[in-house]
């Protein structure tokens, strides 16, 4: 079991950065890969980025690449999401989730989800 704490949303202007976190619970952290999705209204849930459980790997959505890095510290227990040249189309609430084992790109293969943070990009 793992309970997942994501922060760091907040409001920004295009062009701007924001980082942020995903704090887990537990001892077993370095057991699962995790994942960053997002949401827009009446949209579906997509993949934005996913790292191994090492953090030796990484995927990223095309939409995003160049722009957003995905880092972990297993000590931490934590999964960060660094977001750099931001663009209005990133509005969306951003979820932090974690896979037993190897990291995937369909939001329905996680096991466990945190709560969201909202993230608003301006014009």
């Amino acid at each position: 079991q793992v309970q997942l704490v994501e922060s760091g949303g907040g409001l920004v202007q295009a062009g701007g950065s924001l980082r942020l976190s995903c704090a887990a619970s537990g001892r077993t952290f370095s057991s699962y890969a995790m994942g960053w999705f997002r949401q827009a209204p009446e949209k579906e849930r997509e993949f934005v980025t996913a790292i191994s459980r090492s953090g030796s790997s990484t995927s990223y959505a095309d939409s995003v690449k160049g722009r957003f890095t995905i880092s972990r510290d297993n000590a931490k227990n934590t999964v960060y999401l660094q977001m750099n040249s931001l663009k209005p189309e990133d509005t969306a609430v951003y979820y932090c989730a974690a896979k037993i084992t190897f990291w995937h790109t369909l939001a329905n293969e996680y096991d466990y989800w945190g709560q969201g943070t909202q993230v608003t990009v301006s014009s």
